[in-house]
């Protein structure tokens, strides 16, 4: 079905920076290099489309490299579609949108067949098939994995080379900065700051009339995280500043067994994957005792909201820091073959899984929200799309269900592939016209930089104050500290303001994502999947089974909106491609 809009164009806000200096054109430019960037890429390529890709870092830099667990399809005998949609619908707790997740569980097999075809090499057991275990909150064996617990790094490996061996266009060691628009407000293409890439050095611009974010999550707005240090937020943060609607960024799922390293233990944390917990390990306090027994039909395989919520609530019954997974039982030989990564992680810092049970905590791991999107991929910019962690689909709803989020990247990022290929097959909008219109708009209101020293102040405001814990005074404080940290930008006089640079950029989108996040924490005022209100412990569907949808006005101040019910679809500009086709 088309949906039409016939609001106001959004007023672009952009970060301080230089203007571009170079440019080149592409029908495409995605930005990321995880499964949902590299898919995109690889099936816009394959439809014939001039596509380049922009990564922050490396191309095999990004989250999916780090993902242990596995990618979740209903492959296993007995399984179906519908029960991964129902087990997904459950975790998601009343605000999934079930035509998203019946997209990803019906396409799902497909997508992972195609992946496997890529290249990808998953585990198999002996007779050849495809092995398949268990995670929280799944009522089957359907995550298939691939070197143990080295899922991610093996479907990253497979994506790298593919998108080498198509000649696919990349530009590493860039950050993208803002959208480019046209006079009528569409999708033109991207700025970034690209590091010692000599041709293509220093701010510039890729004009295109489509633009794929894949950038990935915003750990790193927290403390302690187990996203890689180029997770700050700013594909979020662009989509934010371009007008696009943001959707349920509140919920943000805490991993519940991430390898603790004290209470002083800052940025990327080792992750101890759900799998660990699949096979049999059980959670259990110093004495040894297990606490999920009894709380969920599950135990320790209940949705990870469930699962962080109960060591929370352990460490705070026994005044300690940490809780622990005991995998003692399987031996050293299973240790060994299936979690050789986890294993080695832990004996890197001192910690013998084999013979005592691993210290654990939760920190901060996947965003369920992001940039709102319909079913193709689409935002409520023209032009603009978004697919994986940096998206809101509607897949997750409220917590997102273990090994769904590999899944989502491709299952999307090919419907995205589709809608662009026809779009423009069908005279859409052209990359020539592009070129002519995409221009920096000058006379936009400016982002003032932070200074980057002031990342550790947002990320100590935000664990502190919206973390696994919430409270309405916990993030009435978190709020003003970080709008004491956002008036010190605006307050500065020129001699002090932030020079332009990486560094006080992803400072600046840490703000703007955290601001955002906070204000949504408040407002919703219940206990729902990984949102966990201490003041308001109970869940409320007669009021908040809804969504939180906000938008930045040009004043930077928030525009934030209570959907009036669980109806997720966004309302987008119509393009080409949804015009009636001949039979």
């Amino acid at each position: 079905m088309t949906r039409t809009t016939d609001g106001p164009t959004p007023t672009g806000i952009r970060l301080d920076a230089p203007a571009p200096g170079w440019a080149i054109d592409a029908d495409v430019v995605v930005v990321g290099s995880g499964v949902a960037g590299l898919t995109a890429a690889l099936r816009c390529t394959a439809a014939g489309l001039a596509t380049v890709v922009v990564t922050k870092a490396r191309l095999d830099d990004g989250s999916t490299r780090w993902a242990q667990g596995g990618i979740a399809a209903a492959l296993g005998e007995g399984d179906t579609p519908q029960q991964h949609l129902d087990d997904t619908l459950v975790a998601g707790v009343g605000l999934c949108d079930e035509n998203a997740v019946r997209a990803l569980v019906t396409g799902g097999p497909d997508a992972l067949r195609r992946l496997i075809a890529t290249g990808a090499r998953f585990d198999t057991d002996e007779s050849g098939a495809i092995s398949l275990t268990r995670e929280g909150g799944h009522h089957r064996r359907r995550i298939a994995h691939a070197g143990g617990d080295a899922t991610g790094a093996e479907i990253s490996r497979a994506l790298v080379e593919a998108v080498r061996e198509q000649a696919v266009r990349t530009i590493e060691n860039a950050l993208v900065l803002d959208l480019l628009r046209d006079e009528d407000g569409r999708t033109a293409g991207i700025t970034l700051h690209v590091m010692g890439e000599g041709q293509h050095d220093g701010v510039g611009a890729v004009r295109a009339p489509a633009v794929v974010l894949a950038t990935g999550g915003m750990g790193q707005v927290f403390s302690a995280t187990t996203n890689p240090a180029v997770s700050t937020g700013d594909g979020v943060a662009l989509a934010l500043r371009a007008g696009a609607e943001i959707s349920d960024l509140e919920f943000v799922q805490f991993h519940p067994t991430v390898l603790f390293l004290g209470a002083d233990s800052e940025g990327q944390q080792p992750l101890v994957s759900e799998a660990v917990r699949g096979e049999g390990a059980h959670l259990v306090d110093a004495t040894g005792t297990r606490f999920m027994l009894g709380q969920h039909e599950l135990a320790e395989l209940a949705p990870r909201d469930i699962v962080a919520k109960a060591i929370t609530r352990q460490m705070q019954l026994h005044g300690t820091e940490n809780m622990y997974l005991d995998g003692r039982h399987f031996g050293a030989e299973m240790w060994e073959q299936r979690f050789p990564t986890i294993l080695a992680a832990c004996r890197a810092h001192g910690i013998d899984p084999v013979t005592e049970p691993i210290p654990v905590a939760p920190a901060a791991h996947y965003a369920s929200g992001g940039v709102r999107t319909d079913l193709r991929g689409r935002t409520t910019v023209p032009g603009l799309y978004a697919c994986g962690e940096v998206a809101c689909t509607g897949v997750h709803g409220a917590n997102r269900l273990a090994s769904n989020s590999l899944l989502e990247g491709l299952v999307f990022a090919e419907r995205i592939a589709a809608d662009i290929a026809a779009d423009i097959a069908e005279g859409g909008h052209a990359r020539v016209a592009v070129a002519e219109a995409a221009v920096p708009a000058e006379d936009a209101p400016l982002c003032p930089l932070l200074a980057p020293e002031t990342r550790i102040q947002i990320q100590r405001a935000m664990t502190n104050g919206a973390g696994v814990l919430r409270s309405a005074d916990s993030l009435a404080e978190a709020a003003a500290r970080l709008e004491a940290i956002r008036a010190g930008a605006d307050g500065f006089d020129e001699r002090k303001a932030a020079e332009p640079g990486v560094e006080a950029w992803e400072t600046t989108n840490l703000l703007l994502v955290a601001r955002v996040l906070v204000a949504a924490a408040a407002a919703r005022e219940e206990t729902r999947g990984c949102h966990w209100r201490e003041d308001r412990p109970d869940r409320d569907d007669q009021d908040w089974r809804r969504h939180l949808v906000v938008r930045v006005k040009p004043d930077r101040t928030l525009d934030l909106r209570r959907t009036d019910s669980a109806d997720f679809p966004p309302t987008v500009a119509p393009t080409v491609s949804d015009a009636p086709r001949e039979p």
